[in-house]
């Protein structure tokens, strides 16, 4: 990788997260040569029936490290259970 692409990682990681949430979206989308405008909306109305949901209160949102520490349980309980 040349020196100019890891300072600008650099740089970039530096950053706050949501900044670099953002510039992280845009880079895997500038990878995508075939966009799907059909799934795409499609994702785009599943996005916007989860945020009235939420904004309804048609569902209870838990934090994220909650829900993480759970699958992790299951995810361990799992593997000790399969040979």
């Amino acid at each position: 990788m040349s020196t100019e692409a890891e300072r600008i990682a650099v740089e970039v990681l530096a950053l706050p997260a949501s900044v670099r949430a953002f510039l992280a979206h845009k880079l895997i989308a500038s990878l995508e040569e075939d966009v799907d405008d059909g799934v795409e909306r499609q994702w785009m109305d599943v996005v916007d029936r989860r945020s009235e949901d939420i904004a309804q209160g048609r569902v209870q949102c838990r934090p994220v490290a909650e829900v993480v520490r759970e699958i992790r349980i299951k995810l361990d309980a799992q593997r000790r259970e399969s040979p």
